[in-house]
């Protein structure tokens, strides 16, 4: 069995691949990465993974599965020793905070 270290510009790379295949049922095919949903990812030293992000809405029917996925994904990751998930509605999500790439496939370019 061998044990990876990672330092915490991997661990938060790491992390943000993890989270390029977390998806927002009613925006698929975008990843909540392109939609400009992770607002901050935060590592610290002792394994503890924060998620900073937001929903499309305040009412999102699907908020509590996405942030479960969210904190479950994390979680396995090697280095990972807690992974915690904040929402947050400040600064409120616009479409402006897509990437390009989602825009073009969400048909908003």
């Amino acid at each position: 069995m061998s044990i990876i270290i990672m330092d915490k510009l991997n661990l938060a790379a790491a992390i943000q691949e993890q989270l390029e295949t977390v998806y927002d049922p009613e925006l698929k095919p975008a990843n909540i990465i392109d939609l400009g949903l992770v607002y901050e990812i935060i590592t610290k030293e002792d394994g503890v993974a924060k998620i900073v992000m937001t929903l499309t809405a305040p009412g999102c029917p699907v908020a509590g599965e996405l942030m479960n996925e969210v904190q479950e994904k994390v979680a396995k990751i090697p280095g990972v020793k807690e992974a915690l998930v904040e929402l947050t509605f400040d600064p409120p999500w616009t479409k402006d905070m897509m990437s390009e790439e989602a825009k073009l496939e969400l048909g908003f370019l």
